[in-house]
């Protein structure tokens, strides 16, 4: 109990310390707890955190604050009718000509599964080959059922999209225009003796605004690039395939090996064993080692480095608590974690006041 003690007081003798523990459990309550409830206004905060750098460097360059919402406001619009009207249509004809292809893809598949113990006898038995078959059947059949049951709840679907069309656009607005308000009457119920919180969110903020614009577009850059080279080799499906890639960044190091799987198995039922098979995983790799070694050092140049064991951890960690949003921003959550470890007082005697670190 001593000890214990002592930790406590070693830690939290400090009301600056109490205030930022107790800051960041509220806003972990509060996600966790209301997140679904809250979820157009938590993806607007997000966007208009995205759009507030844009609108500052308008700012920066003299444009009036006004006017600045308005411009980033207009372009946001324009974007979310293009991927609405150009982007998800043709994104949706293609997830419906896979599926409509499966049953056939599946055949071929089982077809060269069968085949291993001919021509590979010593390390497949045709007991192992049945077993890989029996199990893919049984996976198809599932998935056959959770598209009937997507389909059926698809109604609930469209009136949450629509809703979230029509609510989201209005906050995004509100919180681009009224930034300051807002920030104003949140602060007047935080305490006045908030410098060290002041401080983790000064530095937190830096790094979370440069991942998440950043990753944003990476995002846009590695989908188009990979878009453009899937069309010119003729690959099928070189939207939902690029979509993936692009999204894939989302998830270090776990989300390219996993998209390397429909991409390869996309190109081997296209054109089996050939020279153009090797052609995209050959353009697939150069796209991944450009992204790795170009366009994130130039995307993330001042973002704090972290262990890819923490990053890992993150996303797993995060991503269990909160979903896709957990995974997007496991990053800057780990960086938060990291600021707050940074912040609290080290190499104090128990009960001896404790000074912030600069």
């Amino acid at each position: 109990m001593e000890l214990l003690r002592r930790w406590f007081m070693h830690y939290f003798s400090n009301p600056q310390v109490v205030i930022l523990v107790l800051l960041l459990l509220v806003g972990f309550v509060v996600v966790l707890t209301l997140g679904q409830m809250l979820a157009p206004v938590l993806a607007a905060l997000v966007l208009a955190y995205l759009l507030e750098g844009i609108a500052s460097f308008l700012q920066r360059h003299g444009v009036p604050r006004m006017w600045a919402v308005v411009l980033v406001f207009i372009a946001f619009m324009f974007f979310l009718t293009f991927a609405l009207l150009g982007l998800l249509p043709r994104l949706s004809y293609q997830v419906t000509q896979l599926v409509q292809q499966l049953p056939h893809i599946i055949s071929r598949g089982q077809d060269a599964i069968m085949a291993l113990p001919q021509s590979y006898p010593e390390l497949f038995s045709e007991q192992q080959v049945r077993d890989v078959v029996n199990a893919i059947r049984a996976d198809v059949g599932n998935l056959g059922q959770n598209l009937l049951t997507l389909s059926l709840a698809s109604v609930v679907g469209v009136i949450t999209l629509m809703v979230y069309l029509i609510l989201v656009p209005v906050l995004v607005f509100f919180f681009l225009k009224d930034k300051e308000r807002i920030i104003q009457w949140l602060t007047a119920y935080l305490p006045d003796d908030r410098a060290l919180t002041t401080r983790v969110w000064h530095e937190v903020h830096i790094q979370i605004g440069n991942y998440v614009r950043g990753k944003i577009w990476e995002i846009l850059l590695v989908g188009l690039v990979t878009y453009l080279t899937f069309v010119a080799m003729n690959l099928q499906y070189a939207v939902l395939l690029a979509t993936l890639v692009g999204l894939s960044v989302v998830i270090p190091y776990i989300g390219a090996a996993a998209v390397t799987i429909p991409i390869a198995a996309i190109a081997w039922f296209q054109w089996g064993w050939s020279p153009e098979f090797g052609y995209v995983l050959i353009a697939y790799g150069i796209i991944q080692a450009l992204d790795g070694n170009v366009l994130v050092p130039l995307l993330f140049s001042e973002v704090v480095n972290l262990h890819p064991v923490a990053i890992i951890i993150a996303v797993l960690v995060f991503g269990g608590i909160w979903g896709f949003w957990g995974v997007f921003f496991a990053i800057p959550l780990a960086t938060l974690v990291q600021a707050v470890l940074r912040a609290l007082p080290r190499g104090h005697s128990p009960g001896e006041p404790v000074q912030e670190q600069g």
